[in-house]
């Protein structure tokens, strides 16, 4: 049982394992909200939706995008959602029994109050290394991180292992799911139950962030899933005709749960102007693009392995899936970062050498044009991409994956966890 959390780039990624584990003979459940049932169900997976589960209220919230706002929102927003994911997993266990495994991410709080109530094994999971605060290697996007990244590694590990700045807006949800369900209430989501015991997946490269010291011990490290369901959802005719009629263009996107975007296409339309370039711009909200320049194509979607070949940079937001079929497509990237996980991307991929990154309040024409310009010229940034995608290329066999997951679906828990 897969139990998501987040938009499209945190959802494909399980559509992709549930793919594989039905490979390889197992029955796969996907609970989330009911938008994203018609990809899981394509894929072959049994859908679960969320009852009144508030997302796109959440989605339509200015706020979400912003610095710890953002966090604060979808952190108690993830506590709310506990009761839900508890609900819908113990009505379909009353159907079919309960499942051999579950798989979440950290904020999923839902999967570890079931594990300790029901006893089922249960391995958090990660798309991408933000959540494994380490105090080796301090991930960007923390609040003050430039300070920790100059204090001495044991007043560093001292803090990191303290702080716990986001709990108090999830631990109420989750405290009164755990007291409805006889299950002892954390104290510290962080020190307690972000890491399952049961196993840790991380589903991204080494060569993109290496395990440090003090990761879990029981860590499966893997590659990046690069699922975008194309073949669900192909090329349109249109865009293929657009592509296909003159140079490539630069690929401009926010994320698809960003509906905040006109200020960040008026700017993309006038970088791209003034650039003499092609464009694709890639939104939900195409009417937020305003008047784009006459070699523009607007898409509400479009799948990254199928367009990204055909472009010659890509502008984006720095969400794991996103940045992660950049470095598959071997493309330079301009970065510009908003909340959660994309600081912390963009840094990785600066220090990759595989492109550039801006704030996004900074994407201005003045501002972005010669950055992009020199993503768009600096052989260097190409050769590190083209060197990624070879990584890319080179992945561990699924089969080990699996393997390892099965083996975690009869580590029962210690009874004194």
């Amino acid at each position: 049982m897969l139990l998501p959390h987040g938009t499209a780039g945190d959802v494909l990624p399980y559509i992709w394992l549930g793919r594989r584990l039905l490979e390889h003979g197992h029955a796969v459940t996907m609970v989330w909200v009911e938008s994203f049932r018609e990809a899981a169900e394509h894929a072959g997976l049994t859908y679960i939706a969320l009852r009144d589960d508030g997302f796109a209220d959440l989605m339509a919230s200015p706020s979400i995008w912003k610095p710890g706002a953002g966090m604060r929102l979808g952190y108690e927003f993830a506590g709310r959602c506990t009761a839900k994911y508890v609900a819908a997993v113990e009505e379909d266990i009353a159907l079919r029994g309960p499942p051999d495994l579950l798989v979440a991410p950290l904020v999923t709080f839902a999967a570890r109050l079931l594990r300790e109530k029901l006893g089922v094994p249960f391995v958090s999971s990660s798309i991408h290394p933000f959540p494994f605060v380490s105090a080796y290697e301090v991930p960007g996007g923390l609040p003050a991180v430039r300070l920790l990244r100059m204090l001495p590694l044991p007043l560093r590990r001292l803090i990191l292992f303290r702080a716990a700045p986001y709990d108090r807006f999830a631990l109420p949800g989750v405290r009164q799911c755990c007291i409805e369900h006889g299950v002892k209430p954390p104290r510290s989501l962080r020190r307690e139950w972000y890491h399952s015991p049961d196993g840790v997946l991380a589903l991204f490269p080494y060569w993109y962030a290496a395990p440090q010291p003090d990761w879990p011990a029981n860590t499966f490290q893997w590659d990046f899933p690069l699922e975008d369901m194309a073949d669900a959802t192909p090329l349109t005719p249109e865009l293929q005709n657009f592509l296909e009629a003159g140079d490539k263009p630069v690929v401009f996107t926010l994320g698809t749960g960003n509906v905040h975007v006109r200020a960040f296409f008026e700017a993309a339309a006038k970088v791209t102007a003034r650039l003499g370039c092609r464009a694709v711009f890639v939104t939900r909200e195409p009417q937020q693009t305003g008047t784009s320049p006459p070699e523009t194509f607007v898409t509400a979607y479009a799948p990254f392995s199928r367009l990204l070949p055909h472009a010659s940079a890509f502008v984006h937001h720095g969400g794991t899936g996103t940045t992660a079929m950049c470095l598959a497509a071997g493309l330079p990237q301009l970065i510009t970062p908003l909340t959660f996980d994309q600081p912390d991307n963009a840094e990785r991929v600066v220090r990759l050498g595989a492109g550039l990154s801006m704030n996004v309040d900074r994407f201005t024409e003045e501002n972005a044009a010669p950055v992009l310009q020199r993503c768009l010229q600096d052989a260097s940034i190409r050769r590190c991409a083209q060197t990624c995608a070879e990584r890319l290329r080179s992945r561990r066999p699924v089969a080990d994956l699996v393997a390892w997951l099965e083996s975690r679906m009869h580590h029962k828990r210690p009874s004194d966890s």
